[in-house]
């Protein structure tokens, strides 16, 4: 198989998918990791144009220290991915194996890297597991549960860690236009949506559905009463699959789900610990919880990003952030700890995208001829 009918050939077979999912595929194009990379990394190079220091560059000690804490980040990059296999070998009753839970996450993944940070890689997610076999309903169920534990999530650690150190640890990034209030806009946003959510899934899937049709009678929402109506349906499936498992299944999801996330978050920790002078920066478990805690908040300003991944906007947003965390970090320097987050949690699932997908697909690709061939022979 070439390289061009690993990627866009593959993508565009229209005799193999219907429009629908080619729709979707569409979106997961080889050519959109382009876009991407050009916005991160002319952003960081801007960044590092206008703001270079030689002397604080020259001021960083790479040396054991800083590496250890780099590595310890790239340790736990790995474990949050393996957070997010056991998360769905959870949610699908082992029906998947470890190889191939792996294998789904990096296109989940790659697809969340691609669209805006405010949208996510749920659609892909929803074609890529009706793909392998696992059955309409339990796909549709396994999706929306998904987002339903990562609002959960939020909404659950948020509040907790507002009630333990206040509001303080919630960033103002008044530099970048942003606020407290960015904060709690969003946070409001994910309440509701995720309440909603959460009350169609598990209380009244069809009065989900009647609200969700019932908004979108609004003139500027007419233009989505399909998508809705095709929501509705989907929460009443969902909620037949998942109010008939038990708690035990419903604990070991969200726990996998924290896991996954938190894991996220101390990514940061670690890099922030590698850079930061070892006289400002306190490792104490109560400390490093604290800076967790800010920057979990942060994260939830992230959503609101409208880039691909948050691709170039989210560079900015966290090297603001380390200028006012009060470890005196200077702006080229922040940009350095940006650069190797992202080089640690981003740019490796786009690599790994453009890697797998072309094969999954192709692979797909076969077992539909197959099954083509095996009908035509029983006719």
């Amino acid at each position: 198989m070439t390289q061009k009918e690993s990627s866009d050939d593959i993508i565009l077979a229209e005799d193999d998918f219907s429009k629908e999912e080619e729709e979707v595929l569409k979106s997961i194009k080889m050519n959109r990791i382009i876009i991407p990379i050009l916005l991160g990394l002319g952003v960081v190079g801007y960044m590092l144009y206008k703001n270079w220091d030689s002397e604080s560059f020259q001021a960083i000690k790479w040396d054991n220290h800083t590496f250890f804490w780099i590595g310890m980040a790239a340790f736990l990059m790995v474990f949050r991915h393996l957070a997010y296999a056991f998360r769905l070998r959870i949610m699908t009753d082992n029906f998947f194996s470890w190889k191939k839970s792996i294998e789904l996450i990096f296109i989940w993944e790659f697809s969340s890297s691609v669209s805006p940070t405010s949208v996510g890689g749920s659609a892909v997610a929803l074609f890529v597991l009706s793909q392998e076999k696992l059955g309409a309903a339990k796909t549709t169920a396994l999706v929306i549960y998904a987002i339903v534990l990562d609002t959960v999530f939020f909404l659950t650690t948020i509040p907790l860690m507002l009630l333990i150190f206040g509001g303080g640890i919630v960033p103002k990034l008044e530099d970048l236009a942003f606020g407290s209030w960015t904060f709690y806009v969003t946070f409001i946003i994910m309440v509701l949506y995720g309440a909603f959510f959460f009350y169609g899934l598990f209380f009244s899937p069809k009065n989900f559905k009647s609200i969700a049709l019932t908004l979108t009678k609004l003139p500027f929402l007419k233009r989505f009463r399909e998508g809705a109506r095709e929501l509705g349906d989907d929460i009443i499936v969902a909620s037949k699959e998942m109010t008939k498992r038990s708690w035990d299944f419903h604990l070991k999801a969200y726990l996998s789900t924290a896991l996954a996330w938190s894991t996220r978050f101390f990514v940061l920790n670690c890099l922030i610990i590698a850079f930061a002078n070892p006289e400002i920066i306190s490792l104490s478990f109560w400390s490093q919880t604290e800076l967790y805690a800010k920057l979990q908040s942060l994260f939830v300003i992230l959503l609101l990003l409208p880039s691909p991944g948050g691709a170039g906007f989210a560079e900015v947003v966290f090297g603001g952030f380390l200028m006012d965390a009060g470890y005196g970090f200077t702006k080229s320097v922040t940009i350095i700890i940006a650069m190797i987050w992202r080089l640690l949690s981003y740019y490796p699932y786009l690599i790994a995208g453009a890697i797998i997908i072309p094969w999954w697909l192709s692979a797909r690709l076969a077992e539909r001829k197959q099954r083509k061939l095996e009908k035509q022979k029983g006719e």
